[in-house]
């Protein structure tokens, strides 16, 4: 198995489960109700939020991927549209999981050896960084949302 494939396995099962972690976004979202994921919790950013902050950096680099141009801006990172209902919410989730399966794929897809070149400029790093990157930034706001969850749960007790 190459490189490519193994880091378009671990994108995925941090997505939907299979990771060493044990802990994915699809199960850690599967019983998250629209009201608890915009609930604010002390300072913290929202569960809508951080999924959609998430998703966002995941969609800048499926973009490069496909050949169009890097446009990603952190201070537009945030910027999610109200979530006033379930059907919000799960339009949300499907993009996101629609999303994972297209970076997957386009890295998948990509020859290993492109993973040495240059993502989009040269101030960026390789291709290999920012798909790691990704994966990390995940792993990390996944974290926090699993602990949001858990502070909402106790709350309702």
């Amino acid at each position: 198995m190459n490189l490519t494939t193994e880091l378009a396995r671990h994108l995925r099962e941090a997505h939907f489960g299979g990771s060493m972690t044990g802990v994915n976004l699809k199960d850690a979202l599967k019983d998250v109700s629209w009201q608890q994921a915009t609930k604010q919790i002390y300072t913290f950013n929202t569960i809508a939020s951080l999924v959609y902050h998430m998703n966002y950096y995941v969609r800048a680099v499926l973009k490069v991927l496909k050949g169009g141009p890097l446009d990603a801006h952190d201070k537009y990172s945030f910027d999610l549209s109200p979530i006033e209902s379930e059907d919000d919410w799960e339009d949300l989730l499907e993009n996101v999981w629609a999303d994972a399966e297209a970076i997957t794929k386009s890295i998948e897809q990509m020859p290993e050896s492109k993973l040495r070149d240059t993502f989009w400029d040269e101030k960026y790093g390789n291709y290999y960084r920012n798909i790691q990157g990704v994966i990390e930034h995940f792993h990390y706001h996944l974290g926090q949302i699993v602990l949001i969850k858990k502070i909402l749960l106790h709350s309702r007790k």
